[in-house]
């Protein structure tokens, strides 16, 4: 079986071939769908990109905000959660999350040190470490910091209940290795 991943954004992107390469099922999902009552979707695991909180480039903050609870719900019943940046400085950009995130928005590159051997490391497998772009850091959170840069953490992993997510500032494709293993762990759950 195929895993099927949904990715939350205004307007399918790029990105959703990118994880279709990662041998993934991609679904869009919508603000509106998000945010419908109505709406049942079945993923392994859903991906938020980066600038969902930047009105600029996204209306996701409001649809995630709407339907945190039943985020909550898929992340607990064991769905799992691969959120970037925000794309603008807001540390209440991850509000929506069943546990406490706070974000710096500080673009920089290099020096990202990975300080677990938790499998989520993979996610920037095959990069040099000194040159991978981050859009900012977690100065406050209530996770386990996979990775960081000079000015703190940059990779995060939560988990609540059954599931888990995965937060992260790098501003890089996630490698092809983490995807295929992040999303096609465990079964789909209901959103």
């Amino acid at each position: 079986m195929t895993p099927r991943v949904g990715l939350l954004w205004d307007e399918k992107l790029v990105f959703s071939r990118y994880l279709e390469e990662c041998e993934v099922s991609c679904d869009h999902v919508t603000p509106q769908l998000l945010a419908a009552p109505f709406f049942r979707g079945r993923f392994c695991a859903l991906v938020v990109p980066t600038g969902f909180a930047n009105p600029a480039y996204s209306r996701m903050l409001p649809a995630l905000r709407a339907s945190s609870s039943r985020i909550r719900k898929f992340i607990g019943n064991g769905g799992r959660l691969l959120v970037f940046g925000p794309g603008i400085d807001r540390a209440d950009a991850y509000d929506w999350l069943p546990f406490r995130v706070l974000y710096t928005h500080k673009k920089g590159e290099g020096g990202v040190e990975c300080v677990s051997s938790h499998e989520c490391a993979s996610l920037f497998a095959g990069f040099d470490p000194a040159t991978i772009e981050c859009d900012g850091f977690f100065p406050e959170h209530d996770c386990e910091v996979v990775a960081r840069n000079a000015r703190g953490a940059v990779l995060l992993r939560c988990s609540a209940g059954s599931g888990e997510a995965v937060i992260t500032t790098i501003h890089e494709y996630p490698s092809k290795e983490f995807i295929r293993q992040f999303c096609s762990g465990g079964s789909e759950t209901l959103l």
